[in-house]
């Protein structure tokens, strides 16, 4: 049978604010749509929610940027108090340069200013930006057992966010937590059409889901959520800590 993926926007998603019950918000669109939900379906939820629902939220007023911070910000044209939290948010930084500062989050994601966001925060919220969640695994753990619950079906979930990439123009959206998924398709030891054993290739199937799921859910559409369906054959135990490569095997950093 030839593979297939549907991918659904979930429109009618309300503004979130700090404690909202994020996977029941989600299950009530859901609902409102009236659109079935399968057993397999994976729920792709933009980071930005799912850290406005967990108060991952810092007002730029209470925070006293660094000497070093003020210094950058000064050089670059940046906002210091803004510098200061992607300095808080990195445990280490990579690359300082033109403006431009590429990061280790704590929790080992390599990407531009810490994951620290100013966009799609809310009306008149110019003095706060969101972090990533403290947990992205926690955090995609209990929106798939709020929305399996919901919707009377096991489904996955994954939390993403917007990532640039070496080498190539363009970002692309990418799984930071991942729920009942294995995140990794590993084709090491198969044959290929000809008989050749695969050496090196595993896919990054969360990766792949979450950045098809941003064609529908769209930057600046107000709808933070997509349903992939069509990927249950991969359902089971994984995390997003597993896409995350070790420091170890990196050849550029």
């Amino acid at each position: 049978m030839t593979a297939e993926l549907h991918i659904f926007a979930v429109p009618g998603i309300p503004d979130v604010a700090p404690g909202a019950d994020l996977g029941a918000l989600v299950a009530d669109a859901v609902s409102r749509t009236g659109r079935a939900i399968e057993p397999g379906d994976v729920f792709v939820i933009a980071q930005k929610i799912v850290s406005k629902a967990e108060g991952a939220l810092v007002r730029l007023d209470e925070v006293v940027p660094s000497p070093l911070a003020e210094q950058w910000a000064a050089a670059h044209g940046k906002d210091a108090a803004v510098v200061e939290v992607i300095f808080r948010e990195s445990r280490r930084i990579v690359r300082m340069d033109r403006g431009i500062l590429i990061t280790v989050t704590h929790h080992g994601f390599v990407c531009a200013n810490g994951g620290v966001d100013a966009s799609n925060v809310g009306p008149g919220s110019g003095d706060v930006v969101t972090l990533l969640p403290r947990d992205p695994d926690a955090s995609a753990e209990r929106l798939r057992a709020t929305l399996s619950e919901a919707c009377g079906s096991p489904v996955a979930t994954i939390v993403s966010d917007t990532f640039g990439r070496p080498w190539r123009e363009g970002f692309v959206n990418v799984a930071l937590g991942v729920a009942g998924l294995r995140p990794l398709i590993d084709y090491r030891g198969c044959l290929d059409p000809f008989g050749r054993e695969l050496q090196a290739t595993v896919i990054a199937l969360a990766d792949e889901l979450a950045s098809a799921a941003e064609i529908v859910t769209r930057k600046t559409a107000r709808t933070p959520v997509a349903i992939v369906r069509g990927a249950a054959e991969w359902m089971g135990e994984g995390s997003g800590r597993m896409l995350v490569r070790d420091a170890s095997r990196d050849l550029f950093r």
